[in-house]
């Protein structure tokens, strides 16, 4: 199987020159995409020299800030115009760790949509002040409840998809972002019978550069699985 792995950035440039070495040493036979919302800091330059370098690295660099979902919307349909078999999910920041990524490779093999999980083994967050961490924890609590998808995290960004999944999931009716987007994507795999697996991961923390989270990913994830049950209920996926 051809991976590709999937990384949105905005302003990692610094991150940029440790992930994707990491990431191409874990997994050589993988490619890279990364999606740029126009960063001011040369992530963009920095991506296309790794790409002149190895060949393995690409960019999809767009003209603003979009946010995460869209980001991976743009991800997917590049993709899916070429022959990648299955197509991953990953933060650029290091918070996932590369060294994983022949673990979702072997479990793909007998899943469809496989999901690096913070919480099936305990949980598994490093260097999270505890308000963030109970926040997570309880969040996927109340997601789990309202949409009845059996997974634990279903706000982790760190996966693996097979091709099918994305086929048959509409991509442009996807318009969430942040923690909505990944509960949306779940909640829509599970809905159309493809097999889900949770392996646990590590989450560290970023080191470098400033957390994209925000009130309005929190407020967009609280409405979202309402919209999603009822949106289930009445078949209207």
């Amino acid at each position: 199987m051809k991976p590709l792995i999937i990384i949105p950035t905005y302003n990692e440039h610094e991150n940029i020159g440790k992930v994707v070495p990491a990431v191409l040493n874990a997994v050589p036979q993988a490619e890279i995409l990364i999606v740029d919302d126009n960063s001011q800091d040369g992530t963009a330059e920095a991506v296309r020299a790794f790409g002149a370098s190895t060949g393995k690295v690409h960019l999809v660099s767009r003209e603003k800030k979009m946010g995460l979902g869209t980001a991976y919307v743009s991800g997917f349909k590049w993709a899916l115009q070429r022959n990648y078999e299955v197509i991953f999910e990953m933060d650029a920041d290091l918070s996932h760790d590369p060294e994983a990524l022949p673990r979702f490779l072997g479990e793909i093999e007998t899943a469809d949509l496989v999901i690096g999980s913070r919480y099936t083994d305990g949980v598994n967050v490093v260097n999270w002040p505890m308000k963030r961490l109970l926040l997570s924890f309880f969040a996927n609590l109340y997601a789990r409840i309202v949409t009845g998808v059996p997974v634990r995290d279903l706000t982790s960004g760190f996966k693996c998809y097979r091709r099918a999944v994305l086929e048959a999931i509409d991509l442009d009716k996807i318009h969430s972002n942040g923690y909505a987007f990944q509960i949306e994507m779940h909640f829509k795999a599970f809905k159309k019978g493809f097999r889900i697996r949770e392996i646990p991961i590590v989450f560290v923390e970023r080191r470098i550069g400033t957390s994209k989270m925000s009130r309005k990913i929190i407020y967009e994830a609280a409405w979202m699985v309402w919209k999603l049950r009822i949106l289930g209920l009445l078949g209207r996926l």
